[in-house]
């Protein structure tokens, strides 16, 4: 932050002086120097800041006029989207920005994974932004429960029947989680309260990942460190019209779902009245869930005296735990894939095993659905814990280049942070 900032605007100025708020703007945003060869997928980590702010805004209308009881939940959104002016409208940005939200934030975990952003010094960085994907799972969870349909009904009573897997203190666990012995009143309110509370949560989580992106500055396509001014370039206008354009493109596909196919991603069942007496013939979580939905079911068989279900609950669980242990399962000096030919083949080989995890949860666990998430189970901790840290030690990385500028321009001629030529 440049204490010494001068402003014109006399305004400005008074209040810059008590509370240099506008010179903090101006060093995160316009002078940042940030590494000169930053590609599109880098515009990701913004486009999701962009999805928790329409999501917290819709959110808050949709509050406005959600009435949190099994009585009248259904009522309320049908309200919501007959009666309100341009409550249509609200949920379907609300409804269709959580896949939007999950689509860029899996995005930007996977460019992270491409190009060893977890690395150090950025450790914290990465472990902070597993915590926001937690919390964006647990929001996404209940929020989906609230319109309290037949498929947001019989979510609720599955997924949260899985801590009674816990020995000992399970069953307690789901009844607090009810607020009673079933799914009904109590739980909704919980589910709406919560609902409402992680949203903010989630927001001071971006805040520390944002401060602490901004410690050791943002990782880049080459993986190597900046090695001066030469590397660099502010971030105004460079990548502030870069990320305007990718706000574009995306606004573009992201309305397209809201106003031409906006329950795309919806599933019928939640139009749906909740019945407690009529089970769906098949009960599945939203798109982002069936990676996980599928590790859930993928243990068939007891092992020894731990029955399957614990086992399958342990596994969803630790899916997203050992994304926390990355940085040190991973020991390559190396950063990016780029320069890593062996751990490039299995990233690709590891995409695909999570969309077959996917395509394996979205169906009934039965016939060759079983052994095919059974075996892609297998293989997305067998990256983890096996073939990463191996790796680490028999892969032998490509010649990393001198310096950014080295890399990107010849002789090493580029701009500087002020945007001096050097």
């Amino acid at each position: 932050m440049e204490a010494n900032k001068t402003w014109k605007n006399p305004i400005v100025a008074w209040i810059d002086n008590r509370l240099p708020i506008f010179s903090m703007m101006n060093a995160d945003l316009v002078d940042y120097p940030t590494p000169k060869n930053l590609n599109y997928w880098w515009n990701f980590g913004s486009l999701a800041g962009i999805m928790l702010v329409i999501m917290i805004l819709t959110g808050i209308f949709l509050a406005m006029h959600y009435t949190a009881h099994v009585g009248y939940a259904f009522e309320s959104v049908e309200r919501i989207m007959r009666d309100v002016n341009y409550g249509w409208l609200m949920r379907y940005m609300h409804m269709n920005g959580a896949s939007m939200f999950f689509i860029v934030v899996y995005i930007h975990i996977f460019r992270g994974l491409y190009y060893g952003s977890y690395k150090p010094p950025r450790e914290l960085l990465w472990i902070l932004g597993v915590f926001i994907l937690l919390a964006m799972m647990a929001t996404a969870f209940m929020g989906y429960v609230l319109p309290w349909g037949q498929m947001s009904f019989w979510g609720a009573t599955v997924i949260t029947n899985l801590f009674s897997a816990i020995p000992l203190v399970g069953q307690s666990i789901v009844t607090w989680l009810w607020g009673g012995f079933a799914v009904d009143n109590p739980t909704l309110n919980r589910f709406y309260a919560f609902h409402y509370l992680l949203p903010f949560i989630i927001f001071a989580l971006v805040f520390l990942h944002l401060w602490a992106l901004h410690v050791h500055k943002s990782n880049n396509p080459l993986g190597i460190d900046v090695k001066g001014p030469q590397d660099m370039i502010p971030f105004t206008p460079y990548y502030t019209i870069k990320d305007a354009f990718g706000l574009g493109v995306f606004l573009i596909v992201y309305l397209g779902f809201v106003f031409f196919a906006p329950n795309f991603f919806g599933e019928p069942d939640n139009y749906i009245k909740a019945n407690p007496m009529v089970t769906p013939p098949h009960i599945v979580p939203e798109w982002y869930f069936l990676p996980f939905y599928a590790i859930l079911r993928a243990i068939t068989f007891d092992i020894w005296f731990i029955p399957a279900k614990l086992i399958g609950v342990t596994m969803m669980f630790g899916s997203i735990i050992v994304l926390l242990f990355l940085p040190w399962l991973d020991r390559s000096p190396v950063r990016s894939a780029r320069f890593r030919p062996l751990y490039r083949q299995f990233f690709w080989l590891f995409l695909v095993d999570c969309f077959v995890l996917g395509a394996a949860g979205g169906h009934p666990p039965e016939g060759h659905w079983i052994w095919i998430g059974q075996v892609a189970t297998a293989y997305y901790f067998a990256h983890f814990l096996i073939i990463l840290p191996l790796l680490s030690y028999l892969e032998k990385p490509r010649q990393l280049p001198s310096s950014i500028s080295a890399a990107v321009t010849p002789g090493g001629v580029g701009i500087s942070a002020k945007g001096v030529a050097e």
